[in-house]
């Protein structure tokens, strides 16, 4: 694991987060938090905003994300008072995660 972390100038809570997050399309800081076991203002402030500035998360559906597919219109009957931003790892997370394995198996 140490190898992994250093490789990826990453941190050990960022590489479990990651492995926690790889099998879900998207997910909001409300469900991750309640999943993860953190308080919800610690899940965005110390794992997600990080994250996404290391280019590791992206927001999957942001509120002004234009309506093209079905799953765009899943969440219509939330307005702006309502709307929880979905986040997803980017493939560079994802790559990372699939690397992790690998050396496990090794």
């Amino acid at each position: 694991m140490d190898e992994c972390l250093t490789k990826n100038d990453i941190f050990e809570k960022e590489l479990m987060f990651m492995l926690w997050a790889y099998d879900l399309e998207f997910f909001t800081i409300d469900y991750a938090s309640k999943q993860y076991g953190v308080v919800k203002r610690h899940m965005g402030d110390r794992y997600i905003f990080p994250m996404v500035n290391a280019g590791l998360m992206y927001k999957h559906f942001d509120r002004l994300t234009p309506s093209k597919t079905r799953e765009d219109h899943l969440f219509r009957d939330e307005n702006k008072y309502t709307y929880k931003v979905r986040y997803a790892l980017t493939q560079k997370a994802r790559l990372m995660v699939q690397r992790f394995y690998n050396s496990l198996g090794a």
